[in-house]
């Protein structure tokens, strides 16, 4: 059975969609234990509340670690398009995956952390 990201990420051409699951996929292994949802009409992982949400646009993948990843992670994104919670991840270069665990990671230990 499809859940809602799924027909989400069905909605692109094959390449976005490469990229997407690639990005879910890293995403869950960095956060197994985080809930799927789409919230504001872009795929969602919550633990705790939000946790980190990514979609797709015409040139970038759009991903939201909520402004605290960003910050905490400006260096390493500082070659990136970003603003308070986003940073564009260009869809002609390699998507930066290791960069994301590491920060879906940070938000898992600020989300739990946050519960206590």
């Amino acid at each position: 059975m499809q859940n809602e990201i799924d027909r989400y990420i069905q909605t692109f051409p094959e390449n976005v969609r490469k990229h997407l699951e690639e990005i879910r996929s890293v995403i869950r292994q960095a956060a197994p234990d985080a809930t799927e949802t789409i919230k504001y009409g872009i795929p969602t992982f919550v633990l705790n509340g939000n946790l980190v949400h990514f979609a797709a646009y015409e040139k970038h993948i759009g991903f939201y670690p909520a402004p605290s990843g960003i910050e905490t992670f400006s260096k390493e994104l500082s070659g990136y398009k970003q603003a308070k919670g986003s940073v564009q991840f260009p869809l002609n270069n390699p998507i930066p995956l290791a960069l994301i665990s590491q920060i879906v990671r940070f938000r898992v230990s600020e989300n739990l952390t946050k519960k206590k």
